[in-house]
């Protein structure tokens, strides 16, 4: 009988560990998709602040 219930909880772990992941996946994807615009617009500020820097050179 302790090795059945051992056993399904084995398994269950390893069941539980695939949606874990998947839910970090998902949290990090949804993030990603909050932030690109802010992302984007600190990487074009940089750009245009380096381009105007090298015209005065």
């Amino acid at each position: 009988m302790k090795c059945k219930g051992l056993n399904e909880l084995m398994t269950e772990e390893e069941g539980m560990g695939t949606v874990e992941v998947i839910l970090i996946i998902v949290v990090l994807v949804g993030l990603v998709v909050i932030f690109k615009k802010e992302i984007v617009d600190i990487v074009n500020n940089l750009f245009d602040k380096i381009s105007k820097q090298t015209d005065k050179i």
